[in-house]
């Protein structure tokens, strides 16, 4: 049989189709527009990611077997507000993850009803990008929007809908959305009553590995599948990179390096960071994880290269740096061109560079970039560490995982070792075994991932560098307290 796995990103729909075996037969990309209607907010139009999954669809399928398609599923972007009507037109374009406008509703939900209510209520605390505060701002800003709304979505659950039918989403995006009751996996009618909405207005909840339907006729008919090809929930792009690494079970650890950066730890046990500087959320593969976020990672690196060097020749800039040693850097990078999330929560800090001289290089600055995206990883891993969670390794996907040099410095930087999967397509590989679950092609999502999974590389931390590399991090750490106090008048 064989499975397509849709991964939702933020500038781009991946598809992937799997055979039951595992192996990836096809993967198609297909981009669409990110749009800034003010400095800060992010939004995009649900219509492009459909007619763009859509023709993904079409390349996808062209020399398959289409007969043998038994399930479909997805990874997507996290948080997005998307809002139907009653007669399930999209009202407004969806607001994104990475969207800053939500300070004062999280200053309402954290500091009015209290960090420590709503953490009751969700396992977590209010954050710019969640979509709890994106509701309160349109309640407030755009009251007729609000009135208009039959069902509340998010961005990968839109395709199910499309596909379906069905108004439905997962334990793990649902956690996401600051309206969810992690630890008994059911929403919070707490949260529901504080933003104003109704139970019925949001999706069923389904686990991650659960059929929520199958595909339309219409469906079914405009891509020549069958009819009984099945709709699993999905999961949020960070779970289902998790269960497309292996990252299943307890203590097993995940790095993404792709737009946004996370460090996703497993846990069969629930649990919540007391000073919530970590995300607490439901896990694909049926449990929990504790996980820290970063808003900007690889989208660091194509941020230097591509808009300020105006450079695409990502191999030859690593390959100067190689040459030059690492751990010795005199330049540092703040990596928060978006804000930032784990683990300071702060909506206005700013990507920011110091220690440059008369003598810095280019390479050096590329360097700061790289580095710097390692450092933030390694402040969520603190946290974890001080909770007295601490891996001994991890897997690594997205993007930035493609960068040899890049793994070597997360590694040292992290003094973990770092495993290297033989197929690094992060959520929709993860998209494309929960579908399998789903179609009973495998027991439990643990089973797929021993199934499915290899490891193929390690890369290993090198004492000295890693005595170097510490060193820099207890410089790194103290640059964020110092730069607060500007960052807030910047932001006047």
């Amino acid at each position: 049989m064989l499975y397509i796995g849709i991964d939702l990103g933020t500038s781009a729909v991946k598809l992937l189709l799997m055979d039951s075996l595992g192996k990836v037969q096809k993967v198609v990309s297909k981009e669409y527009p990110l749009y800034f209607p003010q400095p800060g907010w992010s939004e995009q139009d649900p219509e492009d990611w459909w007619t763009q999954t859509c023709e993904g669809m079409k390349e996808l399928l062209a020399d398959a077997d289409r007969t043998q398609v038994a399930g479909i599923s997805f990874g997507g972007q996290m948080h997005g507000l998307v809002i139907l009507d009653e007669k399930d037109q999209v009202i407004r374009p969806a607001i994104l993850w990475n969207d800053g406008r939500t300070e004062e509703e999280c200053e309402y939900l954290n500091q009015v009803i209290g960090r420590e209510k709503v953490s009751e209520y969700t396992a977590n605390i209010a954050f710019a990008g969640f979509t709890a505060p994106k509701l309160l701002w349109l309640k407030k800003h755009e009251p007729e929007n609000f009135r208009r709304i039959r069902k509340i979505m998010l961005p990968k659950d839109y395709l199910a809908y499309r596909l379906t039918g069905v108004h439905c989403t997962d334990v793990s995006d649902a956690s996401g959305m600051l309206l969810f009751d992690v630890e008994h996996r059911r929403w919070s009618r707490e949260m529901c009553d504080i933003c104003g909405i109704r139970e019925e207005q949001l999706a069923k909840c389904y686990e991650s590995y659960e059929k929520v339907g199958c595909i339309r006729p219409e469906i079914a008919k405009t891509f020549d599948l069958p009819a009984q090809c099945i709709v699993a929930a999905g999961a949020g792009d960070n779970a289902a990179a998790a269960v497309g690494t292996g990252t299943v079970g307890d203590g097993a650890c995940n790095i993404s390096l792709g737009t946004s950066g996370t460090i996703f730890i497993a846990s069969e046990r629930f649990g919540v960071d007391p000073n919530n500087a970590l995300h607490s959320f439901a896990h694909a593969d049926g449990h929990y994880h504790l996980m820290g976020c970063m808003l900007s990672a690889a989208s660091c690196n194509k941020w230097w290269m591509d808009d300020i060097l105006q450079d695409s020749d990502y191999p030859g800039a690593q390959e100067e740096i190689e040459r030059s040693g690492l751990g010795e850097n005199q330049v540092f990078f703040l990596p928060y061109l978006m804000g930032e999330r784990s683990p300071h929560n702060d909506p206005k800090a700013r990507g920011t560079f110091i220690g440059m001289s008369m003598d810095t290089k280019r390479r050096d600055m590329t360097q700061a970039v790289l580095e710097g995206v390692a450092f933030a990883l390694r402040d969520s891993l603190e946290v974890a560490v001080s909770l007295g969670i601490s891996p001994e390794r991890t897997k690594i996907c997205g993007g930035g995982a493609k960068s040899k040099l890049w793994k070597r410095i997360i590694a040292n930087v992290l003094n973990r070792k770092v495993d290297v999967v033989e197929t690094e397509e992060g959520p929709a590989m993860g998209a494309a075994m929960l579908a399998a679950v789903a179609a009973g092609e495998f027991g439990s999502v643990e089973e797929a991932a021993r199934k499915f999974v290899h490891v193929i590389d390690t890369v290993e931390p090198e004492p000295e560098l890693v005595r170097k590399y510490n060193k820099r991090y207890l410089m790194f750490r103290e640059i964020y307290p110092a730069c607060k106090p500007v960052y807030e008048i910047l932001a006047k």
